[in-house]
């Protein structure tokens, strides 16, 4: 089956380039799965070492994805290939959105479990996995643990990019880098550097950058996506529930709700975003699926 699935990948990376598709819109989400792997978790009330995702929650999870019916939905916290096998499988079969293209990579750290991920309707023109993107990080060089995955379509001739990113989470058993601050800006730096030289401004590209940035909007680790110096790089689309807010994690240890999953867009991705396009799935599956919630927007070209 592994073989199958990087046969699958494999055509989606390369089978389908220079296939363009057509449509005047392109919905694209972002979504933090939450552990959609094996690892040691609560479930209902009990301590569980080396638990799956519970089938409550993946049911929950395929009902939000069919809610949001994406053509491009960027995935964060998929364990290895075969859980990635095995979403694609039931999205395919028990209703979900249909997805003929997948792709999914690992990060810089050999060790890291959670990975990324991105399904699609629409051909992939091309791929790239980010995973050697470096940093000074105190004495060391270091990479982001989850990498950036970049993927190129082409709708109705246009050629626009999406970047699905992980930024580093507030865990951390370092008392010199509090929360992770220090490594999470720095992740974000060099990944803002990497699209700033390749795309530059200038050339006024569409492009995306999505994916859970576990920091707000007015951290330095978001910030470095929007400006540099006097520049506009992207803009953070507006995305609420249907009772106008627009939280996107619930830290259930703290009982607080906060806005760190983003889709930010270059100024000309902005100009083609669809006004009132913008979604956080809620309802009553949204809980149970994750700890985030969807967010979503549309795309006319």
């Amino acid at each position: 089956m592994r073989g199958f699935f990087r046969a699958i990948s494999f055509l989606a990376c390369l089978a389908f380039v220079g296939e363009g598709i057509a449509a005047d819109k392109v919905r694209v989400a972002t979504y933090n799965l939450r552990n959609y792997l094996i690892c040691d978790r609560i479930v209902e009330g009990r301590w569980r070492p080396e638990y799956p995702k519970p089938e409550k929650e993946k049911t929950a999870l395929r009902k939000i994805i069919a809610k949001a019916d994406a053509d491009v939905l960027a995935i964060q916290e998929i364990g290895d290939e075969s859980f990635l096998r095995e979403l694609w499988h039931d999205l395919n079969t028990t209703g979900g959105p249909k997805y003929r293209h997948a792709v999914w990579m690992h990060g810089a750290d050999p060790e890291e479990e959670r990975h990324l991920a991105v399904f699609s309707r629409l051909p992939f023109v091309s791929v790239t996995r980010h995973s050697n993107l470096e940093f000074n990080y105190f004495d060391g060089r270091e990479a982001p643990d989850r990498g950036v995955l970049e993927v190129e379509f082409e709708t109705a001739g246009v050629r626009w990019r999406l970047f699905n990113l992980h930024l580093k989470s507030k865990w951390t058993e370092r008392k010199d880098d509090p929360e992770g601050t220090l490594r999470r800006e720095k992740e974000a730096r060099t990944i803002r550097d990497y699209i700033r030289k390749t795309y530059v401004p200038e050339s006024k590209p569409n492009h995306l950058v999505v994916g859970d940035f576990n920091d707000h909007q007015s951290t330095p680790a978001v910030r470095r996506f929007l400006t540099v110096n006097k520049t506009q790089l992207t803009t953070a689309m507006h995305c609420a529930d249907s009772r106008g807010h627009r939280w996107t994690h619930h830290y259930a240890r703290q009982d607080s709700y906060s806005r760190i999953d983003f889709i930010l867009a270059t100024p000309a991705m902005s100009e083609r975003f669809v006004p009132n396009s913008g979604i956080v799935q809620d309802g009553p599956h949204a809980p149970v699926a994750s700890d985030h919630r969807l967010v979503q927007a549309e795309f006319s070209f």
